[in-house]
């Protein structure tokens, strides 16, 4: 067996020793840390660094569709709940204006060889909307074949006529909202969705030739128990997706204003939410699901389980990804991408969004550029939250430092995390242990220079 393919170890002593909140690292450093001082003029700089280095890097591209016509109480994205369709014909304008914007200040083809719809709900978008926005795709990139172009979907609003467009359009992957099929659960968190319709659109999507559908789950939500989300996995499992999600609810109703309409004595426990992962974690494994890291499972010939086994699997903002090697392009309001060492985030309001971009400028409203340490940390974080490992002579023939000296602090931090089990620290690297595959998020904290001058972590969910 592989290593990356070892059952999980739910080792439920060692994961309430480190019940602490921490990122999710889809990036280093942390959205948290951009700052307004990185701007427009910075993100068009390095654009044009790209296009004056003649890299023949391909390009990965995020949409954010931000528009919902209900509102899921536990939701933590940036979204806008409305039932005015047409509010998304506006938008689409704009979108089509921001890549233009973008694409003239690079060179080359503008060959993609990944793209991601997110949202809010793409499929909020009409079928002539979604081939609309296809089209001025198009007119400023080229999507090579064969790529990883992926969205994610509502059960509740999309018929098996959009699924055939999407296919048609390109779509090969799609992310299916679930979140738990108990009703009770369903009318608690004003999601109500039915097995047969979540069924019909997935088959619907393999028969219109997407290559990987993915099914996404959350355990920590109002009413939920061993029994009710069992119930919930046994349904997933007929479905048979090709990966599934299982992420932790995160109740931080002062953030969110969606999650104070959640009783807060309707949730689990912590001692019952981790029954439900020890429960979900057996039932996903005894299946035949291998665990790619985090929160994420997919069946072993999945591409998602190849990449890691071949050492080529990724973290961005979009979670796992089996195309490393992009730089990521973001669109829409609040999007985010990374060209290079510099990461831009877009306004968050379309107001600001429109604003801008009725000015010719590019909606950037703050950002981050990675320095050596940064970028040297982030990879090093890379490996040890994608591959469980860190080979410290590939590192010091990749970035010429010596390891052992370079990061001797968090080598001794990472002792401490042997001791509890976590890693095994040898001369020649370091290996997560199968137990600690389930707290990859701790190891990769001890790297994390921006936690040390910062210990408030609770703004973080927790990382079980």
């Amino acid at each position: 067996m592989n290593q990356n393919e070892q059952t999980p170890v739910f080792d439920r002593d060692l994961i309430q020793r480190f019940d602490v909140s921490g990122p999710r690292y889809t990036s280093y450093p942390t959205a948290d840390r951009f700052h307004e001082g990185f701007g427009r003029s910075d993100y068009a700089r390095h654009l044009g660094l790209r296009a004056q280095g003649g890299l023949k890097k391909p390009l990965s591209l995020y949409f954010h569709i931000p528009f919902c016509d209900t509102v899921c109480f536990y939701c933590a994205c940036n979204k806008i709940v409305t039932k005015d369709r047409s509010r998304a014909e506006r938008y689409l304008r704009y979108l089509d204006k921001e890549m233009g914007l973008v694409a003239g200040q690079l060179a080359g083809s503008h060959d993609v060889s990944q793209m991601h719809w997110g949202g809010g709900t793409p499929t909020f978008l009409s079928d002539s909307e979604i081939r609309e926005l296809f089209r001025s795709i198009r007119r400023h990139f080229n999507l090579t074949p064969g790529g990883e172009y992926s969205i994610e979907v509502d059960p509740r609003r999309v018929s098996a006529e959009t699924v055939a467009l999407l296919g048609a359009e390109g779509f090969n992957r799609m992310s299916v909202g679930v979140q738990d099929f108990d009703p009770i659960v369903q009318k608690a968190v004003n999601r109500i969705q039915s097995v047969e319709e979540t069924a019909a659109v997935i088959a619907a999507a393999r028969a219109n030739g997407f290559r990987s559908v993915s099914i996404d789950l959350i355990y920590g939500l109002p009413f939920q128990s061993v029994e009710r989300v069992s119930q919930t996995l046994d349904r997933v499992l007929e479905i048979a997706p090709d990966r599934l999600a299982l992420y932790n609810y995160a109740h931080l109703p002062t953030r969110f204003m969606p999650q104070r309409r959640i009783n807060a004595g309707d949730l689990p426990s912590a001692d019952q939410k981790l029954e439900i992962l020890g429960m979900a974690i057996s039932k996903l494994t005894d299946a035949g699901y291998v665990f790619i890291g985090m929160d994420h499972f997919a069946r072993p010939d999945d591409e998602m389980a190849v990449a890691q086994r071949n050492g080529r699997l990724y973290r961005n903002f979009q979670g796992y990804s089996t195309h490393s090697d992009c730089d990521l392009l973001g669109f829409g309001v609040s999007s985010i991408g990374k060209v290079g060492p510099a990461y831009a985030q877009s306004a968050k309001t379309l107001e600001a969004y429109y604003e801008m971009l009725d000015r010719d400028e590019l909606p950037v409203v703050r950002g981050y550029e990675m320095m050596f340490d940064d970028q040297l940390r982030y990879a090093v974080i890379q490996s040890l939250m994608c591959h469980f490992s860190l080979d410290y002579a590939a590192f010091e023939q990749a970035w010429g430092i010596t390891f052992s000296e370079y990061f001797a602090d968090e080598i001794e931090a990472l002792r401490a995390h042997e001791r509890d089990g976590l890693c095994i620290v040898g001369k020649k690297g370091v290996e997560v242990t199968t137990p600690g595959r389930m707290l990859a998020r701790v190891l990769a904290m001890a790297f994390d220079a921006h936690l040390r001058g910062d210990r408030e972590v609770v703004r973080y969910s927790k990382v079980i």
